[in-house]
């Protein structure tokens, strides 16, 4: 008898099954969105990044209460499965498809002046599109692909739209950042690619922390005009924004991920929760853990000095592009 027969002994697969399902049912938050009665009948949404992952569970969800759904997707392709997925899936007609790539400036500024022109409202901004682990890349108008489209891009559109977000109050704005934020740093010069390290998640999580901390001062600058702000962690989920990672990488992230991780459908409800739960009604300025629960975030994060100075260079930055 060897050693390694142990693991086909019935004992050892009953036992390892059951540690998998039960690990899985803590992956479980403790907001479920099915049993969430809020309807979105009457209401706009916009959701960036929506033909995959956890963006296209966020659509999904808001399109089964009725809402009409911009699905904001850089491929045309990819949006266009998506968008009959998820009209078949809510059998709701009214979900649509705009094309945009969040890391160019000039289509940002391009889609928001549509949304600007065909929209009479909007209730609800999820600026979910995310990269992680590109190598060093810079976009044409200079600035870092992944700081463009993580967190620039998004900081545009945000802004573009504010104004029809005003006009329709109450709205909601959703940011997903991570808590890999909290190994995150603040150096201005990462906005055009200067004094980085192209390693794994680095520049993912300088990224995830502007995310946050201009979320709180968006959030500040907004009170009073019936508009909120909030960022969350969706948890350490299994879609696609490992692709850019060494094969190996890759692959012990799905092994790992298939017993531990959340899978797109569980990470979007700390997002979904943020966007229509009624819970979460007026709540701004707040960073969200992937259980739904308000959590303060790393001490940068909560720099009120540092939020009004990275939010006012994020303005000049992008104004000029």
């Amino acid at each position: 008898m060897y050693w390694t027969d142990v693991f086909y002994h019935p004992g050892w697969v009953f036992s390892t099954a059951l540690l998998a399902f039960v690990v899985r049912l803590q992956r479980k938050g403790s907001w479920d969105p099915r049993a969430c009665t809020v309807k979105l009948t009457g209401k706009t949404a916009i959701v960036t990044g929506a033909n995959t992952g956890i963006g296209k569970f966020i659509a999904l969800d808001f399109a089964q209460r009725g809402a009409r759904v911009i699905l904001a997707c850089r491929s045309e392709s990819r949006g266009m499965a998506a968008l009959k997925e998820i009209r078949k899936k809510s059998g709701n007609p009214d979900v649509h498809l705009r094309l945009v790539d969040v890391s160019s400036m000039e289509s940002v500024r391009k889609f928001a002046k549509e949304i600007l022109e065909e929209e009479k409202a909007l209730h609800i901004l999820v600026n979910n599109a995310g990269v992680s682990g590109l190598p060093r890349q810079i976009t044409k108008e200079g600035l870092d692909m992944t700081f463009a489209t993580n967190h620039l891009g998004p900081f545009l559109l945000t802004n573009l739209l504010l104004d029809l977000m005003k006009n329709s109050a109450p709205s909601r704005i959703v940011t997903v950042s991570s808590v890999n934020h909290k190994r995150g740093e603040v150096d201005f010069s990462h906005f055009h690619g200067e004094n980085l390290t192209y390693h794994m998640d680095t520049v993912y999580n300088h990224t995830k922390l502007h995310n946050i901390i201009c979320t709180n001062e968006l959030a500040c600058r907004l009170k009073g005009t019936g508009v909120t702000a909030n960022s969350v962690h969706p948890g350490i989920v299994m879609t696609e924004v490992m692709r850019h990672y060494p094969f190996i990488i890759q692959l012990i992230f799905n092994i790992i991920g298939f017993f531990f991780f959340k899978s797109p459908q569980e990470g979007a409800v700390s997002s979904i929760y943020c966007a229509v739960a009624e819970e979460t009604d007026g709540i701004t300025g707040k960073y969200f853990d992937c259980d739904c629960s308000m959590v303060l975030p790393a001490p940068l994060a909560r720099d009120t000095a540092l939020a009004v100075k990275d939010f006012e260079i994020c303005e000049r930055v992008t104004s000029k592009l």
